[in-house]
């Protein structure tokens, strides 16, 4: 089965519009273990608007699951991530000021630059997955740098899912077939929700792992936390 990762950043949001610790962040990765969750992704960024670099040392010896430390590699972010040592860190191309990651690596145009973070990253056994678009010259761009794993950047196939559902896969699946064939792990995230997760985990072979945060957090305002995972991980299955 497809393991579920829970993003607990909007978690973190919510706590921070007042100045106390409601919601508990810590107890809730607890908690979303608890109910099944597969593992707890973080994606702290340098204005700590969500999840903290505190939250992310405080996390690391209460996950008992596969922790996944996302975000862009710089100096500060390296620094934390080789002092924490999580189970996996996905690499994202994100610059300070943006909203959400919503673009894949340039695998090419960076190569010496993602080389150099992962092989860092891997001689502390952390396993690397680094943020991509379908673009297939990408996909072998990653096998190149040395990655362990792709995350495949799911925003695309959620928006085009309700139009045309075949037309939303396609280039996921010319992906997925490329990357296996390259050896490479398959990850997948953004925007993966109720409604398209099924048919996303049906028709892409090989699937190692989704995280999902934005989505699945807001579902849990109607559903609660333990429905809402036990939901995402039935369409996994």
């Amino acid at each position: 089965m497809t393991h579920l990762s829970v993003n607990i950043n909007k978690v973190a949001l919510l706590r921070n519009a007042r100045m106390l610790n409601l919601p508990n962040v810590v107890q809730f990765a607890k908690d979303c273990e608890r109910f099944g969750a597969d593992g707890i992704t973080v994606h702290p960024r340098p204005d700590e608007r969500h999840i903290r670099y505190q939250d992310v040392y405080e996390l690391k010896p209460v996950v008992t699951t596969e922790f996944n430390i996302e975000g862009y590699p710089n100096e500060k972010f390296l620094q934390m991530v080789l002092e924490v040592q999580p189970d996996q860190c996905t690499l994202v191309p994100d610059p300070p000021d943006v909203l959400t990651s919503d673009t894949g690596w340039d695998t090419i145009k960076n190569e010496d630059f993602l080389k150099e973070v992962i092989s860092n990253l891997q001689a502390k056994n952390i396993r690397v997955s680094i943020f991509v678009d379908t673009d297939l010259k990408m996909i072998e761009g990653a096998k190149a740098v040395g990655t362990d794993r792709i995350e495949l950047y799911t925003g695309p196939y959620s928006e085009e899912y309700a139009q045309n559902q075949e037309a939303a896969i396609t280039n996921y699946q010319k992906a997925a077939q490329l990357a296996s064939e390259l050896g490479l792990g398959i990850n997948a995230g953004h925007d993966l929700n109720l409604h398209n997760l099924k048919y996303f985990k049906q028709n892409i072979p090989h699937l190692l792992e989704v995280s999902i945060g934005h989505a699945l957090i807001a579902d849990a305002l109607y559903y609660g936390i333990e429905n809402t995972i036990q939901l995402y991980k039935r369409l996994l299955q």
